[in-house]
């Protein structure tokens, strides 16, 4: 395996200790946004970068980039369009500045959206599981006695 040359981060306290004060704000009000909509949720670092994970699955991701921060919501922008017009957004990204961070509600509304989205992923895979191949029944081999 090929060294990079940088430390492992690992936990969120590290990944934001060496960014500057404007970006470490606006990424804390992010984190703390996220952990009171989902108290229970686990922080963790998945791809080299802050996220939280609920019940084994990663609900938000966040980073600091060059020129701005940005906020992974893992979920489609469908019905979140107007919210989303001043900010520059791509397949699964919403870049901001750090001093125009997300907004709160939207931030609560974006997480609520990835829990429900794991939800009904979980209970599809339920439904294809019981509806596969029906179990057969399995002959138990009886030993005989040497």
């Amino acid at each position: 395996m090929k060294s990079t040359g940088k430390a492992a981060v690992r936990g969120i306290d590290d990944y934001l200790a060496p960014l500057p004060p404007d970006k470490k704000a606006a990424l804390q009000k992010l984190r703390k946004t996220i952990r009171a909509a989902v108290p229970r949720a686990e922080e963790t670092i998945s791809y080299q970068i802050p996220a939280f994970r609920l019940d084994g699955k990663v609900i938000a991701w966040f980073a600091a980039a060059a020129k701005h921060c940005s906020y992974f919501p893992g979920v489609s922008w469908k019905g979140f369009e107007e919210d989303l017009k001043k900010y520059d957004t791509s397949k699964g990204t919403i870049r901001f500045q750090p001093d125009d961070p997300l907004p709160v509600t939207l931030v609560r509304k974006l997480v609520r959206a990835r829990i429900a989205r794991n939800a009904a992923q979980t209970k599809q895979r339920a439904e294809r599981a019981s509806r596969s191949r029906p179990k057969r029944k399995t002959a138990r081999r009886v030993r005989k006695a040497r």
